[in-house]
C-alpha cells in the first residue's frame, strides 16, 4: 500500500466519519427525508454533470447498473435515510458507532449465510468489536438512550451489509463520477415520495443549517464517495475497508468537537476496542504483502 492510498483511506475515514455530525445538525432544523432526498438531488445533478465533464458516459455495464440501483437503494435510501431519521432522537456518535460495525456486520453475515471461512483472529475480533459496541450501549442506556432511534440505525446498518454482500466482488469498470452521481439521484427518487407524505416541510433556517447541508452533499456526498471507488480500485475492496477502522474514533471525536456530545472513560475504552476488533477482521482477510 502506497502513501498515495494511504492519504486516499484516511481522507475517505475522516469524511465518511463526518457525516454523522453534519446529519445532526441538519435533522436539528429541517425534516429528515425532506433534506436527504434533496442532498441527494443536489449530489447527483452534480456528479453527473462533472462526469459528463470528464466525457464519462451514460452506457453503464449491466454490473454497473446494478451496482448503481443497489446501493441507490440500500445505502442512500435505507441506510442513509434511516440514520437520518434515528438522528433526531440520538447523537451523532451512537449513530457513527452503530454504523461503525459495517465491516464486523459484512464478515458475520458472509459466513453465515455464504459460507466463508474465518481465521481465528478474525473471530476474536468480531467477538472484540460487538463486545466494544456493547460496552459504550450499555453505558449510555442509563442516560435516556432513544430505542427506535437505535433500532433504526441498525437496520440501516444491516441494509447496507446486504447489499455491500450483493455486489462483493464487484468493480465499477470506469465511469467512476457517473456511477456515483446516478446512485444518488436513485436515492432522491426513493425518498421523496415518503417525505411528501409523512413530512410537514417546515425549516428553521439557520446558518449552522446551511453550513452542514452543503457540506453534506458536497463532502459526504460526493467526495468521500468518489475516494472510496478509486481507492478501492486501487488497492482493491479488502484492503481498502482496512480504513474502516478509524471511523469509531473519527465518529465519537467529530461529534464531541463540534457538537459537544459527552465522551466519558467507558466510550473510549468501548470505540478502542471497536477499532482493534475491525482491524483484527480486515487484516485476517487481506492478502500478504508481497
Amino acid at each position: 500500500m502506497d502513501i498515495r492510498a494511504i492519504l486516499m483511506g484516511l481522507a475517505f475515514a475522516l469524511m465518511w466519519s463526518s457525516a454523522f455530525t453534519s446529519a445532526r445538525m441538519i435533522v436539528l432544523d429541517a425534516p429528515p427525508l425532506l433534506a436527504l432526498s434533496l442532498r441527494f438531488l443536489l449530489s447527483g445533478l452534480i456528479g453527473v454533470g462533472i462526469a459528463l465533464a470528464l466525457r464519462q458516459s451514460w452506457r453503464l455495464t449491466p454490473g454497473q447498473w446494478r451496482a448503481t440501483i443497489i446501493f441507490g437503494i440500500c445505502q442512500n435510501a435505507l441506510y442513509l435515510g434511516l440514520n437520518f431519521v434515528a438522528m433526531q432522537w440520538i447523537e451523532a456518535s451512537v449513530a457513527a458507532i452503530i454504523a461503525s460495525t459495517l465491516p464486523l456486520l459484512v464478515a458475520a453475515a458472509g459466513w453465515a449465510f455464504l459460507g466463508d471461512r474465518l481465521r481465528p483472529v478474525a473471530v476474536a475480533g468480531l467477538f472484540a468489536g460487538f463486545a466494544g459496541v456493547i460496552l459504550i450501549m450499555g453505558a449510555r442506556w442509563g442516560g435516556g438512550l432513544d430505542p427506535l432511534g437505535v433500532a433504526l440505525c441498525v437496520l440501516g446498518a444491516l441494509a447496507l451489509t446486504m447489499a455491500t454482500l450483493a455486489l462483493r466482488g464487484a468493480s465499477s469498470g470506469g465511469n467512476v463520477m457517473m456511477v456515483v452521481g446516478l446512485q444518488m439521484l436513485v436515492g432522491a427518487a426513493i425518498l421523496i415520495g415518503p417525505a411528501l407524505a409523512l413530512e410537514t416541510p417546515e425549516v428553521n433556517w439557520t446558518l449552522q443549517l446551511v453550513l452542514a447541508f452543503a457540506y453534506t452533499t458536497l463532502v459526504p456526498g460526493l467526495a468521500a464517495t468518489w475516494v472510496w471507488f478509486r481507492l478501492v480500485q486501487r488497492i482493491g475492496a479488502v484492503r481498502g475497508a482496512t480504513f474502516h477502522f478509524l471511523n469509531p474514533f473519527f465518529g465519537v471525536a467529530i461529534a464531541a468537537l463540534l457538537l459537544g456530545e459527552a465522551l466519558g472513560p467507558l466510550d473510549l475504552v468501548g470505540v478502542g476496542v471497536i477499532m482493534a476488533g475491525i482491524l483484527a477482521v480486515q487484516l485476517s482477510k487481506a492478502p500478504p504483502a508481497r
